[in-house]
Formats: structure tokens, sequence, C-alpha cells
């Protein structure tokens, strides 16, 4: 009972955070650089949490698989295709390594 009260409650919370920025801004434009900011958030969170998982359950697969991912990507190649060199390299590493 008390795990679905904190559930609750951080869903009301984050509805009134998520709520409370058009409420107070109305009317108003943003600066111009804000754009910017607000565009590079999910990437720069998104690779927030894959160094954290890297770091946190260190394994030699991952680390090859996020290496994987920066090679296809310094060649150009296209999202998913680095996706794939990825998930091929970390289960190959994973099936030999064990």
């Amino acid at each position: 009972m008390t795990l679905w009260i904190v559930i609750i409650s951080v869903a009301v919370i984050s509805f009134a955070i998520k709520a409370a920025g058009p409420a107070l801004l109305t009317g108003r434009d943003l600066p111009a650089w804000t754009g910017g900011v607000i565009a590079l958030l999910a990437p720069c969170l998104l690779a927030a949490l894959v160094v954290v998982h890297v770091i946190e359950d260190f394994s030699v697969a991952v680390l090859a698989g996020l290496a994987a991912v920066v090679v296809a990507h310094l060649l150009r190649a296209p999202m998913l295709v680095s996706v794939l060199a990825a998930i091929v390299t970390t289960a190959v590493l994973r099936a030999v390594v064990g």
C-alpha cells in the first residue's frame, strides 16, 4: 500500500512540475538560446545513462559494443547500422567471453 502512495505522489509531483513551466511562462517567448539547450537535453541525458551503465556494470562486451558505435559513427554509418554493429559486437563477445 505504501508503494502505491509513493508512486501516485511522484506522479502528481511530476505532473505539477511539468505544468508549472507553461503556466508561469504564458504569453512570454523564451530566449533564442534556450531552443538549442532544450534540443540537446535528451541526447545528453541518454549519454549520461549510457556512461553510468558502462561504469556501474563494467563488462568488456558492453564496452566493445560502445566502441563499435563510436567507430561506426566516425565512419558516418547510418544510425541503424551503428546500433546493429553494437548489438552484434556485444552479443558475440558475451557468447565468447561468457
